[in-house]
């Protein structure tokens, strides 16, 4: 039996595209000189909410979006004046749509007063106040009978018209439903089938339609393809018939748009996703096992075989980027509800700020979106509050009024970028110092690099604000931010030029999935070193390693010396290689720092599978994940952010014992 679960699914996930797509738009809207597409665009936005949820019975949400459209009714036909007071109302509209859509969808009960200033408000701004809409769906009804008249209605959709996902049946079907239709194809511009192209339409109509429901529920019919057509409404003189049949529609049109349509894209279920990447993972761990039990083979006794395993290993690869492909969104996704943040902050404190945004297209798998969300947000929030100054400062400063934060996503090197700056006060390198000594961070005589003084920001319990705000203040946030980039295999590093600015740029994984790793040996452990952390490998020449009188060893390479870590000592394998004159070091890069990491052989190339390890066992410091390699045997994968982290605790550790 079909249900009204699945389509009630494919709704709510396309309100919330919709709502998405409508904060947004208000969130640009220039009061000043508002434009009357994105209006319509708006519009639309509420329209399509409330007409699909009446099918579902959200009544709380049709009377709530009934609202929004009147505004929206009166803004873009030019009857009301577009003002901040407006967008403001319609922005916290989208706060209140969600809510209760999500209860109606839960079955839960909605308190009868919530969102009522919000409606008292919406009333307010259309002069509609005082007046009761108890089921706005049957307004037209309660109005009493109209009289009944005859339009003309010339429709003739534009070439393009099916590739922006819009019926022209559907619309004919709309129309039929106000009263009696009659309806007259085109079809002059059909070419010849050779000629034929699926993607346009080639057809238009003329139509009759005798209704009691008014010229303006005849335009609502078309609201959706206002720009996708030519259109012609017009009222005739004509005697009514009650027996003319209901919905006549010569069945030519409806066959010819039935032939023209074209699907070009599916939803599917991210678990279904989800469970197609696992089985391609097992395949590469298969594949692996295979290339191992066939590397010692001779090519002239079994040729065709190790061609085979060779093709198989190409065209795993390349299933492999497929089905990741289909995990990749655009983090237009995360991007979109900064604006949101910036203008709500602005408005509060009393500042000007401009949010700059480029590079929204940049793809990244969808389980980092999710978990990029709440560290960006921390970000942009502390860079708008932080950040930027109020307008008389930054005029006395010698700065525009204006402040502006700058977000910006790229790929470089089998990585995603995402960097939030901002034009504002920056960072006081002296004042970060003393915060972080009055706390007993650090020891009061302690000598600090400017990349270890803006790293102190990120410790717990840390802020430089001088009160605490509903916004920030409490020391709250950026250790949260730290952590969690670092959770999925990220970096994050600052640079701030105090008086001008401030940029902290995350350095992400593409995917939690797979990686190209390198296979380090450890004693009689091997562990996974991800290719992208690694900047070159070498074998230190004797005299190349000091201590320095912290008791750190470091590496002369080029004449900079850069700190190393020793994998057997901080993962206690025994049978290790002590001497880093016997030993390699591969040189990996963790954020803006560089870290030499000890091992004792390099095993080769491979990609991996990354299999999490916080279901079976507690998160260990410096490794993000397993894997099992050829042989069947598992690998630990190193987390060089957690690595270098182990390394500064040290330091740190070390400034304290010397502070006591």
């Amino acid at each position: 039996m079909v249900t009204l679960d699945r389509f009630r699914e494919t709704y709510l996930n396309e309100c919330a595209e919709l709502l998405a797509d409508m904060e947004g738009r208000l969130v640009a809207i220039n009061v000043q000189s508002a434009d009357v597409g994105e209006l319509n665009a708006i519009f639309r936005c509420a329209h399509s909410i409330k007409g699909g949820a009446g099918a579902f019975g959200f009544h709380k949400t049709i009377a709530f979006t009934h609202r929004l459209e009147t505004l929206l009714d009166k803004l873009r036909d030019g009857r009301l004046p577009v003002t901040d007071e407006a967008v403001t109302a319609l922005i916290k509209s989208v706060d209140v749509t969600t809510a209760i859509l999500k209860a109606e969808s839960q079955g839960e009960a909605i308190p009868e007063d919530f969102g009522a200033d919000l409606a008292q408000e919406l009333d307010k701004l259309c002069g509609t106040e005082g007046q009761v809409i108890a089921n706005p769906g049957l307004v037209e009804k309660s109005e009493g009978e109209r009289k009944r008249e005859t339009y003309k209605i010339n429709f003739a959709p534009h070439d393009n018209i099916f590739m922006t996902g819009n019926d022209p049946l559907l619309i004919l079907r709309e129309l039929g439903k106000l009263g009696d239709m009659h309806v007259a194809l085109h079809d002059e511009r059909l070419p010849q089938l050779p000629n034929l192209n699926y993607g346009q339409c080639y057809l238009s109509w003329t139509i009759e339609l005798t209704t009691d429901k008014g010229e303006a529920a005849i335009g609502e019919a078309f609201e959706f393809v206002a720009d996708e057509c030519d259109l012609k409404i017009e009222k005739i003189e004509k005697a009514v018939q009650d027996d003319v049949p209901r919905q006549t529609m010569n069945r030519r049109a409806s066959d010819a748009i039935d032939a023209n349509l074209a699907v070009t894209s599916i939803r599917v279920d991210l678990e279904k996703v989800d469970r197609l990447v696992n089985m391609v993972g097992e395949l590469v761990i298969t594949q692996a096992m295979l290339q191992v039990q066939t590397r010692h083979l001779s090519v002239e006794q079994f040729p065709e075989l190790l061609r085979g395993v060779d093709e198989l290993s190409q065209h795993m690869r390349e299933l492999q980027e497929a089905v990741m492909s289909v995990r990749m969104q655009p983090v237009k996704s995360v991007f979109s509800r900064m604006p949101r943040i910036v203008r709500d902050i602005a408005h509060q404190l009393g500042k000007d700020i401009a949010l700059v945004m480029t590079g929204e297209a940049t793809e990244v798998d969808k389980t980092i979106i999710e978990l990029l969300a709440d560290p960006l947000t921390h970000m942009i929030r502390n860079a708008a509050d932080h950040g930027i100054e109020r307008p008389e400062v930054r005029l006395a400063a010698g700065k525009s009024a204006q402040g502006t934060v700058h977000l910006k996503a790229s790929h470089q090197s089998g990585q995603i970028v995402i960097e939030v700056s901002d034009d504002g006060a920056g960072l006081s390198h002296e004042k970060i110092l003393q915060k972080a000594r009055q706390k007993g961070l650090i020891a009061a005589d302690a000598a600090l690099s400017v990349d270890q003084i803006e790293q102190l920001i990120f410790l717990p319990g840390f802020s430089t604000s001088d009160q605490v705000s509903n916004i920030s203040g409490r020391g709250v946030g950026m250790d949260v931010v730290k952590k969690n980039i670092e959770s999925i295999g990220g970096t994050i590093q600052v640079r701030s030029e105090f008086g001008k600015s401030t940029s902290m740029t995350i350095i992400l994984p593409l995917t939690l999935a797979i990686l190209d790793g390198m296979i380090v040996r450890v004693g009689a452990e091997n562990y996974i070193i991800p290719i992208t952390s690694i900047i070159e490998t070498l074998r230190p020449k004797p005299g190349a390693v000091h201590a320095v009188p912290d008791g750190q060893d470091v590496l002369n390479v080029r004449g900079e010396f850069i700190p190393i870590v020793y994998l057997h000592a901080v993962f206690g394998v025994a049978n290790a290689v002590h001497d880093p004159a016997q030993a390699l070091v591969v040189l990996v890069e963790a954020g803006s720092h560089k870290l030499g990491v000890v091992v004792d052989e390099l095993l080769g190339q491979q990609q991996v599978v990354i299999k999490s390890l916080e279901a079976n066992a507690d998160p260990v410091a410096g490794i993000s994940g397993a894997t099992i390699l050829g042989d069947g045997k598992v690998s630990l994968i190193l987390d060089i952010g957690g690595v270098n982290g182990i390394l500064d605790r040290e330091d740190a550790n070390h400034l304290l014992r010397e502070a006591s």
